[in-house]
């Protein structure tokens, strides 16, 4: 099992202790050294006053963070969660994470989805309707562009006519894709070509707001991923490729008066049980110290014990 925390830059208004320099950089090397396997970052570039009043949250950018972050650590994975693919120019998207991944020697994992703002969207001046063909030629151009040169390819609204881009990622034959979301189609999308899929909970109410399938309990989770088994099996693909990432529920949150690593411990199990291979968790985001506190209380109460 491994794990990854985001970080918590996850209220609006944000608090200001958040985004000092210091304090970023503080918290990568804390969450490295607390046994972390990835940090991540959030993606909202352009959210709607509403959404952020009505329970959203303040963000960086998860590139320019997460270069950030690669500076000053050696190890940790970075890895945002997530990326919405058909905001950006496929081509801008894959020089922003080539980029990172050639500066940190090969620690970026893609973590991508939909989306599902459409106020976003249309900031962005992207057609919320076409957001699921242009994830999926966002990938083909991602996939293409970091391995080919003079590549070429029709897409919905450019042409690229022979484009070579470098310098090129350092993984091979690319950073890893996640696929974020709790759809058949997300589950469809990483039996295709992913190495990863990130679903997340979802209780009935936040399904209803963000428009994807209720993700509940440890047997909405079963059901979903023996649906992704036999999309694997069907592709020829081997299930021991694929990674998991999902979030426990058991034992309270690091940070807060109600966790009990021992219970965090037996809920880890039981995800791991399922197929899950990555635990994802969050640290409290209205006091720094706190959230640095609560990060090295969950690598000694949690990582250790797992890894001794």
């Amino acid at each position: 099992m491994k794990f990854s925390i985001t970080y918590p830059l996850i209220a609006h208004p944000y608090h200001p202790d958040f985004l000092q320099k210091e304090n970023i950089l503080r918290f990568a090397r804390t969450a490295e050294a607390a046994g972390f396997d990835a940090l991540g970052f959030t993606d909202h570039p352009a959210p709607s006053q509403r959404w952020l009043e009505g329970g959203g949250h303040d963000t960086l950018d998860p590139f320019a963070a997460l270069a950030f972050c690669a500076a000053v650590t050696e190890r940790i994975r970075l890895m945002p969660h997530i990326v919405v693919l058909p905001y950006r120019n496929p081509f801008v998207v894959a020089k922003a994470i080539a980029t990172v991944d050639v500066l940190s020697g090969g620690r970026f994992t893609l973590g991508a989805g939909a989306g599902y703002l459409r106020s976003e969207y249309s900031a962005l001046g992207v057609d919320f309707a076409e957001r699921n063909a242009l994830f999926d030629e966002a990938i083909e151009v991602l996939r293409g562009i970091w391995s080919t040169d003079d590549f070429r390819y029709e897409g919905r609204h450019f042409a690229a006519q022979g484009q070579t881009a470098n310098p090129k990622p350092v993984q091979k034959p690319h950073p890893p894709i996640w696929i974020g979301g709790n759809s058949r189609l997300a589950r469809q999308r990483v039996a295709r070509y992913a190495q990863g899929w990130m679903p997340f909970p979802a209780p009935a109410a936040l399904a209803r707001t963000t428009k994807t399938p209720a993700l509940e309990t440890h047997a909405d989770l079963a059901r979903y991923l023996d649906e992704l088994w036999i999309l694997l099996d069907e592709a020829g693909r081997d299930r021991a490729d694929i990674d998991i990432h999902f979030h426990n529920d058991h034992g309270g949150a690091p940070g807060h008066s109600d966790f009990e690593p021992g219970t965090w411990l037996a809920g880890l199990g039981a995800l791991s049980d399922l197929g899950v291979t990555w635990c994802g968790t969050g640290v409290p985001g209205d006091d720094f110290q706190r959230a640095i506190e609560a990060v090295e209380q969950f690598g000694e109460a949690v990582i250790s014990k797992i890894r001794t």
